[in-house]
């Protein structure tokens, strides 16, 4: 490389009168690396114009140094050129098997940079259908795509990105019955839940299997993620021991969230899956990243592993996953409203406020934001 040169030449050539030949990708940097060694008194220097990419333009022979296709070449040319990345690293990234639960807010600019990125399987599992409310943030699908399930739209897109990746979809929910099937083969999962009951059943099937997962969650205008890995780190029971009464974190569908926030935060996730793939940087294993997009500030939380959990503790109590839609608070919906006497019908109050005899009170309890866009 051009940054060691001046350290490791006189190895090469002891002799500073022999002749020398330099080349790199284009020619830039030979150049660049001829006058340095011309300042250390090298006399019989040449750099070939051009570099590698005109020689191979010109239709002479090289020797090939890795298993990567013409057209892997080609796609992957700038992680090829990374230092610490190269072929190795691109083959690692087209060996990655990854599960992404969610082909929403999140896993869609996950998937879609996963799969530029050449990262080779890419396992989809989101119960949805697009909608156009969607559109607003989840960049994978499109406007001609509305009503389809989102695990076919997404597999279109990134077809249609890079055909080198297998996707795997599936149109269903994560729940106790599939999970442990779903994280089978894979290395990495990006956690897109948007439900603690699919939360909880994905963190103690993967502390279970010992796969780690890139934890994310935005609302509004803040998101926050961090690495979930087993035996490395805590586990999202050791940062949320207990779920939250039913009802009370509102869904982005119930408070609205930036457009443009999931984008960050999911590419953010897909940088620690690479990461990962790689075994390069560090990672955010241990450490909560907290962003709001209004102050565009980051901060930073060192976090640590519960040595009392229940699941990944010192002395765990949970043995097999269990029932998370009892474990969260959520009770089987009544099939009739009479046994929720509390409960009225759409049309039961329709006729209600139609008699004003009644002189019903209507208390409206959403937020101002949401009685501006329609009320009763």
């Amino acid at each position: 490389p051009k940054g060691t040169i001046s350290f490791a030449i006189g190895n090469i050539a002891p002799d500073k009168s022999a002749p020398i030949l330099l080349y790199c990708a284009g020619g830039v940097r030979s150049a660049a690396a001829a006058e340095t060694l011309a300042g250390l008194g090298y006399t019989n220097l040449r750099s070939l114009a051009g570099g590698i990419n005109g020689w191979t333009e010109a239709g002479l022979p090289i020797v090939e140094t890795t298993t990567l296709t013409p057209e892997q070449k080609s796609r992957y040319s700038r992680h090829l050129l990374l230092p610490g990345v190269g072929a190795d690293g691109q083959a690692k990234l087209l060996d990655a098997r990854v599960l992404l639960v969610g082909a929403g807010g999140l896993g869609a600019p996950a998937a879609l940079y996963l799969a530029a990125a050449g990262v080779g399987h890419l396992r989809i599992i989101d119960f949805d259908a697009v909608e156009s409310s969607n559109l607003q943030r989840q960049v994978i699908h499109t406007t001609d795509r509305v009503g389809m399930p989102k695990v076919e739209s997404a597999a279109v897109q990134i077809r249609a990105l890079n055909p080198d990746v297998q996707v795997e979809a599936i149109d269903g929910a994560l729940d106790v019955d599939n999970v442990a099937s779903l994280l089978e083969g894979v290395d990495v999962v990006i956690d897109g839940t948007d439900t603690f009951e699919a939360r909880y059943a994905l963190n103690d099937a993967a502390v279970r299997l010992g796969v780690p997962v890139v934890h994310a969650g935005v609302f509004r205008f803040e998101g926050q993620l961090t690495v979930l890995a087993p035996g490395r780190g805590p586990c999202y029971r050791c940062l949320y021991p207990d779920p939250p009464p039913p009802g009370m974190v509102p869904s982005c569908a119930e408070g609205g969230v930036l457009g443009v926030l999931p984008g960050i935060i999911g590419c953010i996730q897909a940088t620690e899956i690479l990461k990962l793939a790689l075994g390069k940087g560090t990672s955010l294993i241990n450490r909560l990243v907290l962003f709001n997009a209004l102050d565009l500030k980051f901060r930073e939380l060192k976090l640590r592993r519960d040595p009392k959990c229940p699941l990944c503790g010192d002395a765990p109590t949970i043995k097999e996953l269990i029932d998370y839609e009892m474990f969260c608070g959520i009770q089987p919906a009544s099939p009739e409203p009479a046994s929720n006497p509390d409960e009225v019908t759409v049309q039961d109050m329709k006729r209600a406020l139609d008699n004003p005899a009644l002189g019903i009170k209507v208390v409206d309890v959403r937020e101002a934001d949401e009685y501006e866009i329609a009320k009763v």
